[in-house]
């Protein structure tokens, strides 16, 4: 659990600096600097999508993982906890609390780098994938919480309950995550990247959340195809 207590808490800083930073930003700098971040996850989105080499797969995972998705209604039951936490901050820049959550949950839980992490940390005790990760996480969090505010350290949260999840379960997952599998996963995780880096610019309003189990269905789909 040591690398997931890392990332969050690497999370929880970069949140608090990037609020303190806040206070000093003008709105057009804060514009200007959500922007830039979208357009950089749209550029991981697209580079990443590229590790796959089964086009049927990505389809397949994203139809059924979305199907999956908007059965169990994840966005929204992620947007009223988001919601909850803007309530209890209300007075205190709590309008863009459930926006900020919503929007890093996202960021620093989507992708191949959370997943392969967590199994290297739980199965061999090699930490540096995640220990990586936690230092990206960090300067994204500033960046987040400079324009969206508190919301983004309540994600750590989030990432603590998902990376520890997947570094207790590593035993069962490793022997699944054949290199077919990692490649796909990553292609898969890095078009709903693609999708969170456009309603970041305010080019769409996608409900990104719904299609997070396309990436899990995408390391199923790898070991028969």
């Amino acid at each position: 659990m040591l690398s997931a207590i890392v990332n969050a808490a690497a999370v929880v800083c970069g949140g608090l600096i990037g609020l303190l930073a806040k206070k000093g930003v003008p709105e057009r700098i804060s514009d200007g600097v959500m922007k830039a971040i979208g357009l950089m996850v749209v550029c991981l989105g697209v580079k990443g999508y590229f590790d796959g080499e089964n086009a049927i797969i990505a389809i397949l995972s994203l139809a059924i993982g979305t199907a999956v998705g908007e059965l169990l209604r994840l966005e929204d039951r992620l947007n009223r906890l988001g919601d909850r936490i803007s309530e209890k901050m209300s007075g205190k820049g709590g309008g863009k609390v459930g926006e900020g959550f919503v929007a890093a949950t996202l960021l620093f839980c989507v992708g191949a780098m959370a997943v392969l992490g967590s199994l290297q940390s739980g199965i061999t005790g090699n930490h540096t994938t995640i220990f990586t990760k936690s230092l990206m996480d960090f300067i994204a969090a500033i960046l987040l919480a400079s324009t969206l505010g508190i919301g983004v350290a309540f994600s750590a949260a989030a990432v603590l309950l998902y990376q520890g999840s997947i570094v207790l379960l590593a035993g069962l997952l490793m022997p699944i995550m054949t290199d077919a599998a990692i490649a796909e996963m990553s292609s898969v995780g890095s078009i709903v990247l693609l999708g969170l880096g456009l309603n970041i610019l305010g080019i769409t309003k996608l409900k990104v959340m719904n299609m997070v189990p396309a990436i899990f269905v995408a390391i199923a789909l790898a070991q028969v195809m």
